[in-house]
């Protein structure tokens, strides 16, 4: 089960991926490598427009901060958001997002 955590107070402080879908075999894995490449994505079109964010990726393991907000990086993880759920509703056994409130 891929777990994703948001913490948020009035915006939306760290998103946290962890763990592997297990819906098909490894390299086979459509609910793996869509949360990857949506996760992903997101993160390098951060960096690409230079906006502070810190993040940690291994196997299995993204943790995303964003330092400082602004109105393009919050629609950016707005959209990595709703692409994540869209993606949850679809992989319900696959996929569980929690939202912590700061």
């Amino acid at each position: 089960m891929i777990k994703i955590e948001i913490k948020e107070n009035d915006q939306i402080n760290s998103i946290k991926i962890t763990g592997h879908a297990n819906f098909a075999d490894y390299g086979k894995d459509i609910v793996c490598a869509s949360v990857s490449s949506i996760a992903i994505t997101t993160v390098n079109a951060l960096l690409s427009l230079n906006k502070d964010i810190k993040y940690v990726s291994k196997d299995g393991y993204l943790d995303i901060t964003i330092n400082k907000h602004d109105e393009v990086t919050d629609k950016i993880i707005d959209n990595m958001i709703n692409l994540l759920v869209e993606l949850s509703n679809q992989y319900k056994n696959n996929i569980k997002i929690g939202r912590c409130h700061q």
